[in-house]
């Protein structure tokens, strides 16, 4: 396969991985602790402890499966629902009555994401083993009322908060709970000495929010002698200094509303301006004030009064003005804590200490003393990755019964062959010509940040198999050659189109070219009227039109035209094409002999694509297939197959 099916075989958890430390970020008031933080569960491990054996074929995964149905959460659901219901099966699915053992899962998910699960999972126990020793309890009323707070601040219900999150950034509703908002709870609770709010910070607050405030206007200049003279202009005539920030302060922002910047406040900004602006008189033009790397000075246009809060009203603005100083401190206190736990911690892995296996038998990593063991390292795995890499599995064994069936094998050289095919697919070659799989290997690997064994797996050997399953029934015609030949060699219709989404439109545009047969005129309708973006930057000049490439409506339309003719209007997937015929290419090649081996290549490529993932969606329906980590299966699943001749669903394809 190419380096396109392997990235697919990672994308899916690199996606999720992207997509919790945005949302963490966001929602979570910035909590960053290590980009590789996952904060998985700590429910109890159950899985066997014997490992599967790694071989060649022990694993695969079907990177474009389709999700079970999304069942809407609920608060019930969510509170009482726990990942721990699978986990004490030791069968995780049937295929055809044969079966697939939790401890196969559990190597294959160590695998693929042990090192990685590890990471997160060693963060998890530190914040727990933290929270022991303080003896801090995260309920999970505390939990629950904490998603149910963070919908609110959306305007959403906890219902419509989890179902958004599910279906728009692939959170599960227990990922969110036990990786996002717990750690989020506990680390808040570590912090609560470092968080608490003094009298003077809710003065300065209260201040900052209800205290006098200056309207000014600001010209901003990384050049002190440049701003030194605005301001003696500015000081000779005051009326102008609108006109002077408009046309001279590199602070682009306030420089479009001519210097005006929102009301300066007490205690949020830089403190030495504050001091100049508040001892302006309205009118006044301040001294030149370095800050950061520029020089700035104001103006005072006006000096605005306190504003009054009644005693009845103080308590409550003081007290969401706590809730805010300690919402603003929660992420630099976290993560200060967390830095702290981590410094302190003795972390030894045995992934990195491979020599310290033999002593320590069963166990993975060691934390402040405490055991890891592998088994509790394939539970998480499973946790986090189990539902997608048992598809895989499951894809898996299909293969193999069906390779069985047909008496066929994959061997290690039909392996090489297809990972040398993919190597000189995307340009790998040594100068001999030669298919350089070492180059191949390291770039794919390292690109998409799995081992060459992964890839192997999830990648080589399925599209191996496949090919194994319908080869022999892939014949190629010489009606085949011919169309192959008249699509990549024959002559094109050159023309100039316009694509328009509306009939009446389309009708318009086409009395209008009709009226003016010029291919200047039928340009200039395409650059107004043409929706589809090539045509329309390009006055109407699209790649010329080839005979098979996917549009035989829109193909026969345009041979049928002479130099200079204008078609009719063609309706081609809810468009509407107009098309101005310029003329045909010369052929590239005479003689279909003459590239009869590289056709023959190009079909036989084509022809095993469409079989491999006809034969593939054939397997899938008439399997007898019983997940019991997803009761609800899929129709169908397709596999991705490589595919080199480019996209024949294009509207112009070239």
């Amino acid at each position: 396969m190419t380096r396109k099916d392997a990235k697919k075989t990672t994308n899916h958890h690199k996606s999720n991985k992207r997509w919790i430390v945005v949302v963490a970020a966001i929602l979570l008031l910035g909590l960053t602790i290590t980009a590789r933080v996952y904060w998985l569960a700590s429910e109890e491990a159950t899985a066997e402890q014997t490992p599967a054996p790694k071989s060649a074929n022990a694993i695969t995964q079907n990177p474009s499966a389709k999700p079970a149905a999304i069942t809407k959460p609920t608060t019930q659901s969510v509170a009482s629902r726990t990942v721990g219901q699978s986990s004490k099966l030791k069968i995780v699915a049937e295929v055809n009555n044969q079966q697939i053992k939790r401890n196969q899962l559990a190597q294959a998910c160590l695998d693929r994401y042990g090192k990685e699960v590890l990471e997160s999972f060693l963060n998890k126990k530190l914040i727990q083993q933290a929270c022991q020793q303080h003896n801090i309890e995260i309920s999970e009323q505390d939990v629950m009322a904490e998603i149910a707070r963070m919908a609110k601040k959306f305007g959403l219900s906890t219902e419509r908060w989890l179902l958004m999150l599910k279906q728009e950034r692939e959170i599960d509703p227990i990922q969110y709970r036990n990786e996002i908002i717990w750690p989020t709870l506990a680390l808040r609770q570590l912090a609560s000495e470092k968080i608490q709010v003094t009298q003077e910070q809710l003065d300065e607050a209260f201040e900052s929010e209800f205290g006098p405030k200056v309207k000014v206007r600001i010209i901003a200049h990384s050049n002190l002698q440049r701003a030194t003279a605005l301001r003696e202009q500015a000081i000779a005539d005051p009326s102008t200094f609108g006109t002077l920030a408009k046309d001279h302060s590199e602070d682009q922002a306030s420089a479009s509303a001519r210097g005006l910047i929102p009301p300066i406040r007490k205690h949020v900004g830089d403190p030495s301006l504050e001091v100049e602006v508040y001892s302006l008189a309205e009118g006044d033009i301040s001294k030149i004030i370095e800050i950061g790397n520029q020089y700035v000075f104001v103006k005072c246009e006006k000096r605005i009064s306190s504003t009054y809060v009644a005693p009845q009203f103080r308590k409550d603005a003081e007290s969401r003005l706590r809730d805010q100083i300690r919402e603003r401190h929660l992420q630099s206190y976290s993560a200060s804590i967390f830095k702290e736990l981590r410094d302190a911690a003795t972390i030894i892995t045995l992934y990195e200490k491979p020599s310290m296996k033999d002593s320590h038998p069963g166990i993975i990593a060691l934390l402040n003393g405490q055991q890891i063991t592998v088994r509790d390292l394939a539970e998480e795995c499973i946790k986090r990755y189990g539902t997608d890499v048992l598809e895989g599995e499951i894809n898996r064994k299909l293969l193999e019964q069906h390779l069985a069936s047909a008496n066929k094998t994959v061997e290690q050289q039909d392996l090489h062959d297809e990972i040398a095919r993919a190597a000189v697919s995307r340009g790998y070659e040594t100068v001999d010509g030669k298919a350089d799989v070492n180059a191949w290997l390291n770039d794919v690997t390292k690109q998409d940040g799995v081992t060459v064994s992964i890839y192997v797996k999830d990648a080589v050997w399925p599209s191996v198999a496949l090919k194994k399953l319908v080869h022999d029934s892939i014949s190629i015609t010489d009606a085949d050659r011919q169309k192959a030949f008249e699509a990549n060699y024959g002559e094109r219709v050159e023309i100039l189109a316009i694509v328009l989404n509306n009939q009446r439109r389309a009708n318009m545009v086409w009395a209008l070219a009709n009226n003016n047969s010029t291919n200047y005129f039928f340009g200039e309708l395409a650059t107004q009227y043409s929706i589809e973006p090539v045509s329309r930057a390009n006055q109407g000049k699209v790649p010329p039109i080839r005979m098979h490439g996917g549009q035989p409506v829109l193909e026969e339309e345009a041979f049928s035209l002479a130099t200079g003719e204008l078609s009719g209007i063609v309706a081609v997937g809810g468009k509407y094409i107009i098309m101005r015929c310029l003329g045909r290419t010369v052929p590239v090649v005479d003689e279909l002999e003459d590239v009869r081996n590289e056709l023959d290549s190009y079909l036989l490529e084509r022809k095993l694509h469409a079989a491999m993932t006809t034969k593939f969606d054939a397997i899938r329906d008439s399997a007898n297939i019983i997940n019991y980590m997803r009761p609800i299966q899929p129709a169908s699943v397709s596999v991705p197959i490589p595919s080199n001749s480019g996209n024949n669903s294009a509207l112009f394809p070239k």
